[in-house]
């Protein structure tokens, strides 16, 4: 293990001048410490103070997920996990973080030099920069709905796509629908094609024909709805499955704006069961998420971790919620042809491609 000794021996400077950068002190220049810092991390320098047990820090980071109220989704997931590290006697800081501050702040420095002897990532694309950063990381770190290969630092946990998209599938398929179209999220997200692919797969397992152009990336919130159902309802969609409940919300407003009834002429089902699913009109069916089971397991794989238990991933059971958001098929014709610049041919052939050569499928 690195001394101080070996960082400022490879810096040319002072121990005490070392000393200083790491623990923050202000005589000495912030490009100083930076780089007493960036040789610690290289180093693979531990701070001794952290393991002593007032000091035992871990750290929320937070990106483009909402987390303070009990109606949205990150709420459960962070109190699910400060529940379970309060008991084992850790602090925990919960940090909203940006793109812009991932390009300023190195991953690793900014954990050594606040003291953080892990941390749990929610809502990060895989564009971020700490994303990349973090596949060689020695820190202990825990990605919801994101994984890093071989690095034995870096777990992962979520709740089974594959899964749950098939329930609803066979839950629509048990009330005679077989034009079901599926509005996915966020291109760029690992979760969202883990959804698009498990839709593909189980159509096809379940023998109903695919149009990409009723597969389709929109984005995680309401608004995506009015970009994207008025092409599912000409093409004759009798069912419309969600990346997640916000655009299931939306697409009940779109569809009751353009003179459709959910579920009499249109079901729909949402994935997540946030606390607005079961208020809106109709109540949503929807692929429950424990959210706060996840926050939880976060928690028990990042303290497993950091006791040099190195896990890979843990996957969460779904649960189908059915409320009065579906109902039995009534077929419709498709008005006319759409071809939508957002389908899974545009902009993920590779997942579409993998999707025909797991079902060994012809073009």
């Amino acid at each position: 293990m690195a001394t101080i000794r070996d960082i400022a021996e490879k810096l040319g400077i002072s121990v005490s001048t070392v000393s200083k950068g790491l623990n923050g002190a202000r005589d000495i220049s912030d490009s100083l410490r930076q780089s007493v810092l960036e040789t610690a991390v290289e180093l693979g320098y531990t701070n001794r103070k952290n393991k002593k047990e007032n000091r035992r820090q871990l750290c929320i980071f937070i990106e483009n997920m909402d987390f303070e109220s009990t109606n949205q989704f990150g709420y459960d997931i962070v109190l699910g996990f400060r529940q379970a590290a309060f008991r084992e006697n850790w602090d925990l800081s919960v940090q909203p973080v940006s793109h812009e501050f991932q390009q300023k702040e190195r991953y690793d420095t900014y954990m050594l030099k606040n003291g953080y002897s892990g941390s749990f990532l929610l809502g990060f694309a895989l564009e971020d920069p700490w994303m990349s950063q973090i596949q060689a990381t020695n820190v202990p770190t825990v990605l919801l709905d994101n994984f890093i290969r071989i690095n034995p630092s870096v777990g992962y946990v979520g709740t089974d796509s594959e899964e749950g998209i098939n329930m609803a599938i066979e839950h629509l398929i048990s009330l005679g629908h077989e034009k079901i179209a599926f509005l996915d999220g966020s291109r760029n997200s690992m979760v969202s094609d883990q959804r698009m692919l498990a839709y593909l797969d189980s159509m096809t397992a379940h023998r109903l024909p695919i149009d990409p152009n009723l597969a389709v990336y929109g984005y995680f919130v309401a608004d995506s709805a009015r970009y994207h159902v008025p092409a599912f309802l000409d093409l004759g969609a009798t069912a419309i499955l969600c990346g997640n409940d916000l655009i299931a919300s939306g697409v009940i407003d779109e569809c009751r704006v353009r003179g459709y009834s959910v579920p009499e002429d249109v079901s729909v089902i949402g994935f997540d069961d946030i606390p607005l699913a079961s208020h809106l009109n109709p109540p949503l069916t929807t692929v429950r998420q424990d959210r706060l089971e996840l926050g939880k397991c976060g928690y028990y794989i990042l303290h497993a971790m950091i006791e040099h238990i190195a896990l890979s991933k843990n996957l969460l059971r779904p649960s189908l919620v059915i409320r009065s958001s579906t109902a039995m098929a009534k077929p419709r014709l498709a008005i006319k042809h759409v071809a939508e610049k957002d389908s899974v041919t545009n902009i993920n052939p590779q997942l579409y491609e993998q999707h025909l050569k797991r079902f060994q499928i012809d073009h």
